[in-house]
């Protein structure tokens, strides 16, 4: 998936650059990954201001300020804590935009009400983040790699929504002479 990684890097890349907002990321179960994708493509300096790996509890708590009770209540495989990581790198990092991962990747770890293969995955500015579940269970590899192809696109998605582009395809064409 490392291409298609690259294609929804670069589309990124055009629309923030133009914009001149920022992005960075929470990543728990993807490790890294949607850092690692987002920074392939030249010129990411411009807009992506960096990412935390928050794997454990602690680090959710501490750096990205996801309230205690909000794990105790929801646990950290949930929509609600994918969302309070995205924006709380937004506010810990200032940036514009985020996206953040959290969830079972496997083998291992899974329960009844989670099991391998469930990821929550966030996208979007402060007061305003998309969300996607994942539930699919191929093994810890391409859960991984799918975690961070359907963040990437979600971030895609509300970008194209608060930057829309022009619709070249009804652009009428000069008639040749």
């Amino acid at each position: 998936m490392q291409f298609e990684n690259k294609v929804l890097s670069k589309e990124i890349l055009f629309l923030l650059y133009e914009s001149g907002k920022t992005l960075a990321t929470a990543e728990s179960c993807t490790s890294g990954k949607v850092a690692e994708s987002i920074t392939l493509m030249p010129g990411a300096s411009a807009y992506f201001t960096g990412g935390i790996v928050a794997y454990s509890e602690e680090v959710k708590k501490s750096l990205l300020n996801v309230p205690e009770e909000l794990i105790e209540e929801k646990t950290v495989v949930s929509e609600e804590v994918a969302v309070s990581m995205a924006e709380g790198v937004c506010e810990v990092l200032n940036t514009d935009y985020a996206i953040a991962t959290t969830g079972v990747a496997g083998p291992g770890g899974g329960t009844p009400e989670h099991p391998v293969g469930t990821i929550w995955i966030a996208a979007g500015k402060k007061g305003e983040m998309k969300t996607v579940k994942l539930t699919e269970d191929d093994g810890r590899d391409i859960n991984v790699s799918r975690a961070t192809f359907r963040a990437l696109q979600l971030l895609l998605e509300v970008l194209k929504e608060d930057f829309p582009q022009p619709d070249l395809s009804e652009v009428p064409t000069p008639e040749a002479k």
